[in-house]
């Protein structure tokens, strides 16, 4: 059974920071690449960011500069480390986990936790 959980969502002031975690089980989590998405009320599910087995990361423009990814393969969990919050990063954030060689291998969404920036 594959499952990933997230946590460390919440209210935070504008200017604030949040660190979201996802941990991943019944995947060899060392070779997926990892990522996170999020989705505001009225808009469809857009790409944060991802980082790869090779620890390569990719960000969306909108959160370049603010938002940090990273993995820890001993623990099977990837981070999002977020600052500068703004009222439009209000969401529901969602771990993703994905593998392809050729064709897709693995393709696996946790349940999402809620951030809201708001003064």
């Amino acid at each position: 059974q594959v499952q990933l959980v997230e946590s460390g969502g919440g209210l935070v002031q504008p200017g604030g920071s949040l660190r979201l975690s996802c941990a991943a089980s019944g995947i060899i989590f060392s070779i997926y690449t990892m990522g996170w998405y999020r989705q505001a009320p009225g808009k469809q599910r857009e790409l944060v960011a991802t980082i790869t087995n090779g620890a390569s990361t990719n960000y969306a423009d909108s959160v370049k500069g603010r938002f940090t990814i990273s993995r820890d393969n001993a623990k099977n969990t990837v981070y999002l480390q977020m600052n500068s919050l703004k009222p439009e990063d209000t969401a529901v954030y969602y771990c993703n986990a994905y593998l392809r060689v050729g064709a897709t291998l693995g393709d696996y969404w946790g349940q999402g936790t809620q951030v809201t920036v708001s003064s």
